[in-house]
């Protein structure tokens, strides 16, 4: 069964500065709407919380409440891919990494949800849900894969199947005219001979020896 994303809440320690008071209050009250489901108020949240001080922390939350949210995905890809690259804390690093693996995952891009999980699980050899979305996202990869060959060769049948129907609709006129072009003057041919007597077959035919003997001369000549 498919695994959920981790939903880390980090809180940050209060400072005696105001802004760091301001930036604490926002991750506090986004972490609030992140639990009871108000993903779009906890961005809104942790959005302004990453205006005021960039923590990798913060930005890991903001990823998670963009995931969260119906066909964001490639957003929180963005985020988690942000977050991986900057990330100097290995813990962080490789959930960051499964997340995006996961958003990966609902976009149907098994290739790249197994490198991403594959690279979290170097950072974590001990997760067990990123090897079970490995497996799982494997399993999905080779289906995908067997369905796209089984529908390129559909495709090609088709393509050779239209190509015999256009063949053959061009064909069948020439084949219904020709024999007509054909007929036709062979049947004026016969009547012409019929119609011919005797005698008048005989000299038709001396003329047209004593036209190749001329023919035959000519070439001698030649």
């Amino acid at each position: 069964m498919y695994k959920s994303i981790n939903s880390i809440i980090f809180i940050l320690l209060l400072t005696g500065f105001v802004s760091a008071q301001s930036t604490h209050k926002k991750l506090r009250q986004g972490d609030k709407d992140y639990k009871s489901g108000n993903y779009s108020l906890a961005e809104d949240n942790y959005r302004k919380a990453w205006v005021e001080k960039q923590s990798n922390k913060g930005g890991f939350n903001l990823g998670n409440s963009i995931y969260q949210q119906q066909d964001r995905y490639e957003e929180a890809i963005k985020q988690y891919e942000s977050l991986a690259n900057l990330s100097k804390d290995p813990a962080l690093k490789s959930k960051a990494l499964y997340n995006l693996g996961n958003a990966h995952y609902q976009q149907q891009e098994f290739d790249k949800s197994i490198n991403a999980y594959k690279n979290a699980l170097k950072l974590n050899m001990q997760d067990e849900d990123i090897r079970k979305n490995l497996m799982l996202a494997m399993q999905r990869l080779q289906q995908q894969q067997q369905q796209q060959k089984q529908q390129q060769q559909k495709n090609e049948q088709d393509k050779e199947e239209y190509e015999e129907e256009q063949q053959q609709d061009q064909q069948q006129p020439q084949d219904q005219q020709e024999p007509q072009d054909q007929q036709e003057p062979k049947r004026q041919e016969q009547e012409e001979v019929r119609d011919l007597s005797k005698e008048e077959a005989e000299q038709l035919l001396k003329i047209i020896e004593q036209e190749e003997q001329k023919v035959q001369e000519k070439l001698r000549k030649a």
